[in-house]
């Protein structure tokens, strides 16, 4: 295999992989403000009747508008570097993330500058406004929502990869729009219910009811996204099929749905760089 191509595999994992981290760190730090889906577009809150006296609208976390992005470069690496490619973004990403709520723990807590308060001091109306109080309101999240946010996440992941391979070998290299939408409806599912029941059932003041409630407003929303970014995905593996080569994208996928392999490079006797693909097992093949 040639150092060329060796370079465009790493080249695309990174980019994969930046796009990903990128979009779950961001979706983590905006996921605080929540939004009403109705008044976006122009309608009035659906009410919708649920468990007795419990009405829902259509109300979403901002981060909701980025997980879909997340949930689609995750096919798309499974696709070409298989479970172990998943699952090294997966868990860099959980901890890049604790690194990120543990930054922003530490700089809530620095003293603020006495100008910045006073130039600060007074909202566009003229109304007093303590942007130190704003800082730390936004950017601070409970304990609670960290823990299940984090868990949700990985749980989704690894739920995701592995139903992405099961119905890959189902399915053979068709039916893309199969096994990434099923995969991330699953995956989704599951996620959409862990988080809210560790962040506010069991540290927070929620009842099941409304853990169950909200969760299949945001499991509705997922799944409606999942589906309309379906052609996204052939878009996406059209590009990348372009610029590795038909036949070696096919070889990628093929190795990463039969094997689970992520490719790595080796220096080979000759002094270039060969991809090995190894399974954990201890054992590689060129």
């Amino acid at each position: 295999m040639t150092t060329t191509l060796t370079k465009k595999k790493t080249n695309l994992f990174i980019l994969l992989g930046g796009i990903f981290i990128t979009n779950a760190i961001l979706a983590e730090l905006i996921g605080v403000k929540i939004f009403s889906a109705e008044a976006m577009m122009g309608l009035q809150p659906a009410q919708i009747p649920l468990f007795g006296d419990l009405a829902l609208d259509f109300n979403l976390t901002a981060g909701a508008v980025l997980w879909p992005i997340v949930f689609l470069t995750t096919d798309v690496i499974n696709e070409y570097y298989g479970k172990a490619g998943v699952r090294k973004i997966s868990f860099l990403t959980a901890g890049l993330i604790a690194y990120a709520f543990l930054v922003i723990f530490g700089v809530t807590h620095l003293p603020p500058a006495g100008f910045w308060l006073e130039v600060n001091g007074q909202d566009a109306e003229g109304n007093p406004f303590n942007i130190n109080y704003a800082f730390q309101t936004i950017f601070r999240q409970g304990l609670g929502i960290i823990i299940g946010s984090l868990v949700a996440f990985l749980i989704g992941q690894l739920l995701d990869v592995y139903v992405f391979q099961k119905l890959r070998r189902f399915t053979g290299p068709d039916k893309i729009w199969l096994r990434a939408t099923g995969s991330t409806l699953v995956s989704q599912f599951v996620d959409s219910f862990v988080v809210l029941w560790i962040a506010f059932f069991v540290f927070g003041n929620w009842t099941w009811e409304l853990v169950i409630a909200v969760g299949i407003i945001n499991y509705i929303y997922k799944f409606v996204v999942a589906v309309v970014l379906t052609p996204v995905l052939y878009v996406a593996h059209h590009f990348i099929d372009q610029y590795l080569g038909k036949d070696a994208a096919d070889q990628m996928a093929d190795e990463a749905s039969k094997s689970s392999l992520f490719f790595m490079e080796k220096p080979s006797s000759s002094g270039t760089s060969d991809v090995v693909a190894n399974d954990g097992s201890g054992d590689s093949n060129v």
